[in-house]
Formats: C-alpha cells, structure tokens, sequence
C-alpha cells in the first residue's frame, strides 16, 4: 500500500519565479523536499484551457515558453521530465464524467515547469499535465478533482497551479502593494479552506465585488478547485508562500495532507 500523497494548489504568479532568487522560488524549493517522492506527478495548470479534457499523452513533453517579453535566460531553461502511459490510461479510466483525450501536441507549460522546476530540479519523475475544459462549471471541475482522489493512494502527487487573485489588468509592479479588495478576497478564500466550507469557493461568482475584481478570469483559479476536491473532509491543510504582491496577485499556495 503507498503512501497517501500530498495534494498541492502553487500560485505561480510570474515566470520569472522559476529562476529569480525570491521568498516565492525558495517555498517551492523547501517544500519540494518536504513531499514523498512521488512515482508520478499530474499536474493542472491555468495556462492550457481546452474544450473537452485531455492530457498529455507523449512520452517526452516539451517545455513551452507560453509567455513573451522575458530575458533570454527565461527561455533557456528545459524541464525534460518523461510522460507516463500508465498515468493517463489510469486518469482516463478514472474520470467518468467526461471522455478524456490523449494530447500529443501541448507539453509542459509554464504555470506547471515553472513550479516543478524548482520542486523537483532534477526533471526524472515523469509528468502529465491535465487541461482545463472551458465548457465546465466550477462545481464540475471541483467534481473532476473528486474523481481523481484514487491516485493519491497510487503514489501520485497531484499539483494544480494558478493564482487565487489574479487581475493582469490592475497590476502594479510593487511587491510590497497590495490592493485591500485583493488581501480582503485572499482572507475569505483561506478561511473558507481552514474551515472546510467549499461551497463559497466553488460559488465564487456570488461572493461579492471583491470577487470580481479578484477572479475576472476565472482560469487562474479554478485550478484551486480541484485541490480541494480531492481534500478528504478533516484533512490536514496548511499555507505557503502566502502573500499578495504587485496590489492583484495572490501567491498563497494550499498543502493538503
């Protein structure tokens, strides 16, 4: 019987993360050698948005540069972990509220080999990364990441990656800012997880004008919902990296287990 895996929300914020010296680059790092290595790791990133599912079914994914106007050094960096057949035959066995399909043309994005790249440096334990399909409520994804919850049992850390607050358009590049409607958003979101009250997460679209402003596209944050989906009720959660920075980005990133 494996260990029952970790399950991981990493707000990713910039790319830049992936390589600056910066609070953010080394929580990921100290928590990367916290976890149990994992046999696999299937990740769902805010930065492949599909209609329909699908993950990445190619036995070497590629790293994708899915951002411009960054240093050369950005773009020097690979993340060559190998694919896993076995990991998406399991997943597309284990999700029966859609048909998920292999992908042979995506990869690795940023919002997943900027994270991992500082987790798991080395790149030799194989990934696949899981879309998120457009077409679905926030109650379906939250219900998607229900149905993924065997995999923990399996050896799998799952890691979704976005950001909580996430509003591009009213970013002010200060680290030290933070707009009150972003650290109020921040606040309500992280009690509701400490308390083990989803429903206000998953209807976010009801939760007022810090909402909006926080959440004005959605893409960032849904990846949240299926680390909670696949949270036990009474499981152990804890914090990291928890911050809001340049006024409308929270990093706040979520351990559960």
């Amino acid at each position: 019987m494996s260990e029952k895996m970790p399950v991981l929300f990493v707000g990713h914020g910039s790319p830049m993360n992936a390589i600056e010296e910066n609070e953010f680059g080394r929580a990921w790092t100290d928590m990367g050698k916290q976890l149990p290595r994992p046999k696999a790791i299937l990740a769902v990133s805010a930065h492949w948005e599909t209609m329909g599912t699908k993950v990445t079914a190619m036995e070497k994914p590629k790293t994708i540069y899915d951002f411009y106007g960054f240093p050369k050094e950005l773009y020097e960096v690979t993340y060559p972990a190998p694919g896993s057949p076995d990991l998406v035959q399991t997943v597309r066995k284990i999700i029966k509220m859609s048909e998920v399909q292999p992908d042979l043309t995506w990869g690795l994005d940023h919002g997943t080999w900027s994270v991992l790249h500082r987790m798991f440096p080395a790149a030799d334990i194989p990934v696949v990364q899981l879309s998120l399909d457009r077409a679905k409520s926030p109650q379906q994804h939250y219900q998607l990441g229900q149905q993924l919850k065997e995999l923990r049992e399996e050896g799998v850390v799952i890691i979704s990656s976005g950001n909580i607050v996430h509003n591009l358009r009213m970013v002010v590049f200060d680290d030290k800012l933070k707009f009150e409607w972003a650290e109020s958003f921040d606040k309500k979101v992280s009690q509701w997880i400490l308390d083990d009250d989803h429903d206000p997460i998953i209807q976010f679209e009801k939760q007022g004008h810090d909402a909006q402003l926080a959440i004005n596209s959605a893409e960032h944050y849904l990846p949240l919902l299926y680390t909670l989906g696949l949270k036990d009720e009474g499981e152990p959660v804890s914090f990291f990296a928890d911050k809001v920075t340049y006024g409308s980005l929270s990093m706040r990133s979520v351990k559960v287990g």
